[in-house]
Formats: C-alpha cells, sequence, structure tokens
C-alpha cells in the first residue's frame, strides 16, 4: 500500500508562489497512483508555540485553515505542530499497511521537510515529491530544502 500525503494545502498558505498548487496536487490524486490519499491541516491556538513564540495568528479560524481541495472521503489529520508525524499518523500507517509514503503540499521549509525527517528517522519508506512540494517563499528557498534533504534522507528519496 503506498499513502499520499498532502500536507497543509490550505487557504492561510496560498501566495503567489504556492497558488499553483491547488491545481497540480489536484492532478496529483485525480492519477490515481496511490493506494490512500491523507490530508493534514495545520490547526493554531493560543497555547501553540506558533502563535506563543511567533505571534503568528494564522490557521486560528475555520476559514483561513480550510483545505482547498475537496478531501472528499479521504482521512484529515489535524495538527498542531509542524510535523504530520505523531501518534495518530502512526495508527493510520500501521492499521493501512502502508509501505511506501509520498509527501507533497505547503511550506516544503517547514511542515513538509520536518515530516520528511522524522518519518525517515523512524525508519519509514518516505518519498518526497519535490514537483508537488511548494514554498510560501519561493523557487530558491524550495531549491535549498530540496539539497538539504537529498543530503539528510538521499538522492532517491526525492524525486
Amino acid at each position: 500500500m503506498n499513502l499520499l500525503l498532502v500536507i497543509d494545502l490550505q487557504k492561510e498558505f496560498i501566495n503567489d508562489f504556492t497558488k499553483k498548487s491547488i491545481v497540480e496536487i489536484a492532478n496529483l490524486i485525480n492519477s490515481k497512483k496511490f493506494n490512500k490519499i491523507l490530508f493534514t491541516k495545520f490547526v493554531n491556538n493560543k497555547g501553540n508555540p506558533t502563535f506563543k513564540k511567533l505571534n503568528w495568528e494564522g490557521c486560528m479560524d475555520g476559514e483561513s485553515s480550510k483545505i482547498c481541495l475537496d478531501v472528499k472521503d479521504n482521512y484529515v489529520l489535524n495538527k498542531e505542530t509542524y510535523t504530520a508525524y505523531n501518534e495518530e499518523l502512526k495508527s493510520y500507517i500501521k492499521n493501512n499497511n502502508i509501505k511506501n509514503i509520498y509527501l507533497c503540499g505547503i511550506d516544503i521549509d517547514c511542515c513538509v521537510l520536518v515530516t520528511a525527517l522524522n518519518l525517515f528517522e523512524n525508519n519509514y519508506d518516505v518519498y518526497v515529491l519535490k514537483d508537488y512540494c511548494y514554498s510560501m517563499s519561493g523557487e530558491e528557498r524550495k531549491k535549498v530544502v530540496i539539497d538539504i534533504l537529498k543530503h539528510n534522507i538521499g538522492d532517491k528519496y526525492i524525486i
């Protein structure tokens, strides 16, 4: 079984650098290449470090945290941290006999990066779909992160 993990494709994270992600990831989902699709949704609150330490108020309401695609009957994992790697995801992977995990979404320089590293460190077969990952800071930042990922999880896992 393979899993497409769509990370934080939410209104809050759509800008000029990431707006094409909606159509491109929709096309990826519609390709039917994946047995399972799971969406993550970042939910901010006043107890979250992004609010307490960074004074960031994004994704604190229903509209800004809304996922930009119809998730249909796919699983949605709410998270309050950068990483999607938590007990809920571990259970989902185990219960669905997931062998390969493919990452796409926003922000490659934050949530995608941290999730990829966490999955790798916990011995999962994780692949970053570089053409379906986006940075709100633009292509130059994305290229830097791709190089970091190649160095830290291996070239063969960046596809």
